[in-house]
């Protein structure tokens, strides 16, 4: 399935229906009267967040979304239907925004949130409801209020609790699936993920989901690369796992880069908690990866984490403080979600 996070639609309510003019026509019956109907409302527009849904990409081939009108009023006072509400499902995570995309409409977070974003017309008023005792035999009625419409723009933002940042190449697309079972795309050449990843890890008493994202050049915030754009995925996790390759020349200047762009995106990424691991130590001897960790301890004022994927030197190691931060406590029978899984057991 592809991978789409932005999608532009077309979306109207629908609009009211008719009121009837109508008179009571009945052998036997003197004076009859009016007895048009009321017109039925027109029906809403809803979004409503859904489990198992990973992108917008039926948005691409479906931009346009009319909702029924109402039906018309009839005789004998009879109101028409209510159209029911156009229900449009979206991923957990997604944001409804106007067409500027100045202004957030909606941010759907939880599974099964729904938001009335445009409200149907109201149904028409019939003749009948026009009489009075001066008026015995109105022939006015409505023709129900005209439907609503806009442009708005789908933002996904995935729903994870960690996310993995880095240079193209710093080792994230085999960490994700080493302790997950995210199918990622693995190569010795940059860019290798052009789309992100979700992976839920189960560690211990632990689960969390754990997203990656498409490495970052200098320059992402002004487009290198593939830029920023992905940076929003990992705008809701609790921690941020940066990944710096050992057989970088200089992992402090690898380390700087990847954190300078972070802060030049904002949203408040730059603040988040981190951690810090240096990848793919089973390429270098003991000496060399001392230094090399001595450098990026320096540059990143914390204490940095070496591992090995491939090996699993180190992994359990970063495993207790990454699950402490970002996991919940787990439920085998509360955990059962529809996005991919998979099971980590300790090295």
């Amino acid at each position: 399935m592809h991978f789409l996070d932005q999608a532009k639609i077309y979306i109207r309510s629908g609009a009211g229906g008719p009121g009837a003019v109508s008179f009571r026509r009945e052998k036997y019956i003197e004076y009859g009267g009016p007895d048009g109907g009321n017109g039925g409302r027109g029906a809403d527009v809803v979004f409503r967040a859904v489990q198992g849904l990973n992108t917008l990409i039926d948005f691409r081939y479906t931009q346009h979304f009319r909702a029924r009108r109402g039906t018309g009023g009839a005789g004998q006072n009879k109101t028409g239907a209510s159209a029911p509400p156009l229900i449009i499902d979206v991923p957990v995570g997604t944001q409804i925004l106007d067409e500027d995309r100045d202004v957030m409409l909606a941010d759907l977070t939880d599974a099964g949130q729904q938001v009335t974003l445009l409200e149907g017309g109201l149904g028409g008023r019939g003749n009948a409801s026009y009489k009075t005792s001066t008026n015995r035999a109105p022939r006015q009625h409505q023709p129900g209020e005209p439907a609503q419409e806009m442009w708005v723009w789908l933002r996904l933002k995935l729903m994870a609790d960690a996310g993995l940042v880095g240079l193209p190449n710093a080792g994230k697309s085999t960490f994700i699936s080493a302790i997950t079972n995210a199918k990622a795309k693995i190569g010795d050449y940059p860019f290798t993920t052009v789309q992100p990843q979700l992976g839920v890890v189960r560690y211990r008493d632990h689960s969390f989901v754990l997203a990656d994202i498409p490495g970052l050049i200098e320059g992402a915030a002004d487009g290198a690369g593939i830029g920023d754009r992905f940076l929003g995925h990992i705008e809701r996790c609790r921690v941020l796992l940066h990944l710096v390759d050992a057989t970088e020349n200089d992992p402090a200047a690898a380390y700087r880069t990847v954190r300078d762009e972070i802060e030049e995106y904002g949203e408040g990424l730059a603040e988040k908690p981190e951690l810090v691991a240096l990848t793919k130590i089973d390429a270098l001897d003991e000496e060399l990866i001392a230094a090399q960790l001595a450098e990026l301890e320096e540059e990143a004022g914390q204490n940095v984490y070496p591992i090995s994927t491939i090996s699993g030197q180190g992994v359990d190691t970063l495993m207790k403080p990454l699950a402490a931060m970002a996991g919940s406590q787990r439920d085998d029978g509360d955990h059962e979600q529809e996005q991919p899984e998979g099971e980590w057991s300790p090295l």
